[in-house]
């Protein structure tokens, strides 16, 4: 049966945490300088209809360093659903590919183009989930603070997709997830049902950063919703990450963010640029942990 990646939770625990110690490895494996190319002659398809540097740079290279090849295909260059339905697009591009990332607006989208392709479909975004961040932050938590299970993490800002992918990664590894979140824009109930006792959504940033082993963000208003920044630059105001709001964190809480940032908006200059900061271990490490999804949904991955 094909295995797809369309959110955190189509992996067990022990997989994902297998995922996890895998990226960490191949990070290990590729900072040596040692060739290792499991997926020789294998073709990845990137379909993307919304656009993004750092998802198309870590997938594309992540595929060569394996020894495969990627296939780029813009939003010029394929209309999903619009041009011919996306049940037909899903069996012509998995008969002749052997792994599909899509990249899209609506998971309804990536939902129905997996249930027809005869190949793994990653996701690699949509407006619900952005599994592939998650594994690249919980990769970057486990290299420099060791398992997250028990941890406390504080979410700020906007329950969007990251947020969301956050709620079902809290659910995996059993760690406890404080979302602080502006009225209006919280996580959706049917994300967050069946309600966990180690989420908890409240509108107060800083009884949300109590105890806080780390601390992520995302920018207030993203791809699609750029109409909507002066609402929510207002709604927002106080939900900016600060120097001030990290203080009441733990005093050795990382500080994480997706990228592209907004210094002034969404997080202050003194901490994205700060040293509890490890945005930029975060962003490499998409190319590896997603190099060790590669590898399992495509049966490579050796025995542990």
């Amino acid at each position: 049966m094909t295995k797809h990646f369309l959110t955190l939770l189509d992996l067990s625990p022990d997989e994902l945490r297998s995922l996890i110690n895998r990226a960490v490895e191949l990070k290990t494996l590729h900072k040596s300088g040692q060739i290792y190319e499991p997926l020789k002659n294998k073709v990845l398809g990137m379909v993307f209809e919304k656009s993004s540097t750092r998802t198309r740079v870590s997938f594309e290279a992540g595929m060569i360093q394996l020894g495969g090849q990627a296939i780029f295909l813009s939003p010029r260059d394929t209309q999903l659903g619009r041009g011919e339905p996306i049940e037909d697009s899903a069996r012509v591009l998995s008969s002749m590919l052997d792994i599909i990332m899509i990249r899209t607006f609506e998971h309804s989208t990536l939902e129905t183009f997996a249930k027809y392709s005869s190949v793994p479909v990653i996701n690699a975004l949509t407006d619900l989930y952005h599994p592939c961040q998650l594994l690249a932050d919980l990769q970057t938590f486990q290299e420099l603070r060791g398992d997250i299970q028990g941890k406390t993490v504080a979410w700020i800002g906007d329950g969007n997709n990251m947020c969301h992918s956050y709620i079902n990664a809290a659910r995996q590894l059993d760690f406890q997830l404080n979302i602080a979140a502006p009225e209006n824009f919280e996580p959706l109930e049917e994300v967050l049902t069946p309600k966990n006792n180690n989420i908890n959504v409240m509108h107060d940033p800083l009884q949300a950063l109590n105890n806080a082993d780390l601390i992520v963000t995302d920018v207030w208003a993203s791809m699609g919703q750029e109409h909507e920044q002066k609402v929510r630059e207002r709604a927002f105001a106080n939900y900016q990450v600060t120097s001030v709001l990290m203080q009441k964190a733990k005093s050795d809480a990382l500080f994480m963010h997706c990228l592209p940032a907004h210094r002034g908006e969404e997080v202050a200059a003194e901490v994205i640029d700060g040293p509890q900061s490890v945005i930029f271990q975060e962003a490499e490490n998409r190319l590896h942990s997603q190099k060790a999804l590669l590898e399992f949904l495509m049966g490579y991955m050796p025995a542990s």
